[in-house]
């Protein structure tokens, strides 16, 4: 699965520990998220789109 974290955080401004805070998880998670290395549970996807105001397919990119 392949995301757009890192290009929405930057438009946002955030740093990844600030992302984490907003939704509940350590820094370490947001970096395996933004290297493709972790699939977030679908709690933790809606958390992190509703942070940047976009729908979760907006965020992530789930392949077939």
């Amino acid at each position: 699965m392949n995301n757009r974290i890192r290009e929405l955080r930057a438009r946002h401004n955030l740093t990844q520990d600030e992302l984490a805070k907003q939704v509940g998880v350590r820094r370490e998670t947001i970096v395996f998220l933004e290297k493709g290395k972790y699939n977030p549970s679908l709690r933790l996807a809606h958390d992190i789109s509703k942070a940047f105001g976009q729908r979760i397919e907006e965020v992530f990119v789930f392949n077939d």
